[in-house]
């Protein structure tokens, strides 16, 4: 039984879901805090469900429809569909049940998360054909991750609590109601494009150990479009405005001196990834993408429910 798990979980690499929980989760928390108190645990197992279930069925369908390439890339070809580990059936069926639990927990979660829930099972799955047709397929990859912290708010709060102009003018403090709303409004959108971002780096710093098979089998990507060095600049720099961005989040937030020494160590981390990345072997590379990012997005978490706490906004229940 543990071998077919395992087995499974492999096929699609369940423990890169340590990328966008970390952010799914620090949402959850600061929707919550207008709340005064951890959203329910209904609502977390429920966060997970939908969200596990979004990322298993994207990661199938992208196993699925890039099976020929991996097929005859030497990197990839041990991979469970073209050596015959796992049927063409089997993903099917995996992907579609995975579709299925993130549309009902949806369901259960609140009518919003239920109605936007196809929308973004198409823009998770989406990613997985843009390498055939746009070299910037690491903004799409970007876009669907940044959903799991939007997704995670809206769980929470149903809304984004921007305020509508009949109730800021009907408030007999509307002007400053509408800036506390519209700083509240804003805190998953600027998270979002954090994460954005932060995919945009690291994505490019990944597609450089196909550099080489992608430009012989025309699939496009920016390390293709612009080179190795000038791609590895990009991510750089998208890196440094996603540092800005989390520094953004953390003045919207009210957070202090908790958010700041997290915030600094996450800059330390992208450093590091970059000097790690310029190396180009593949072992350095796969240091660079998975066990930096997985640190990263660990600090971000624990250092917004610290701050949370301090505030004494999160408690629980």
């Amino acid at each position: 039984m543990f071998s077919i798990i395992k087995k499974w979980a492999s096929f699609v690499r369940f423990s890169h879901t340590v990328f966008a929980l970390p952010f799914a989760l620090a949402a959850m928390i600061v929707a919550a805090r207008d709340q005064r108190g951890w959203p329910g645990w209904r609502t977390f197992g429920l966060i997970l469900v939908a969200m596990v279930g979004a990322r298993t069925c994207a990661m199938a369908f992208n196993r699925i429809v890039d099976r020929r390439f991996d097929a005859l890339n030497p990197r990839t070809a041990k991979r469970h569909l073209p050596s015959g580990q796992i049927s063409l059936a089997s993903a099917l069926a995996l992907c579609i049940l995975s579709a299925v639990a993130m549309v009902v927990a949806s369901w259960f979660l609140n009518p919003l998360c239920f109605y936007l829930s196809p929308v973004a099972l198409v823009l998770v799955c989406f990613y997985s054909l843009t390498k055939r047709f746009t070299d910037y397929t690491h903004v799409f990859l970007g876009i669907a991750l940044a959903l799991a912290p939007i997704g995670a708010w809206l769980a929470v709060k149903g809304e984004f609590g921007f305020m509508s102009p009949a109730d800021m003018f009907r408030s007999s403090e509307y002007f400053g109601d509408w800036i506390r709303h519209a700083t509240t409004g804003l805190q998953p959108i600027v998270l979002a494009l954090a994460v954005v971002l932060w995919l945009i780096g690291f994505d490019i710093i990944y597609a450089l150990q196909d550099y080489e098979f992608d430009r012989s089998h025309g699939l496009r990507s920016l390390v293709v479009a612009w080179g190795p060095q000038n791609a590895l600049k990009a991510a750089f720099l998208a890196h440094m405005v996603m540092c800005g961005v989390l520094l953004g989040f953390g003045l919207l937030c009210h957070f202090r001196l908790a958010y700041l020494i997290g915030w600094l160590m996450i800059l330390a981390c992208l450093t590091l990834e970059h000097w790690i990345a310029r190396r180009r072997s593949v072992n350095w590379i796969n240091v660079a993408f998975f066990r930096l990012n997985a640190v990263v997005g660990a600090i971000f978490l624990v250092v917004v429910a610290l701050e949370v706490i301090f505030q004494g906004g999160f408690k629980l229940r």
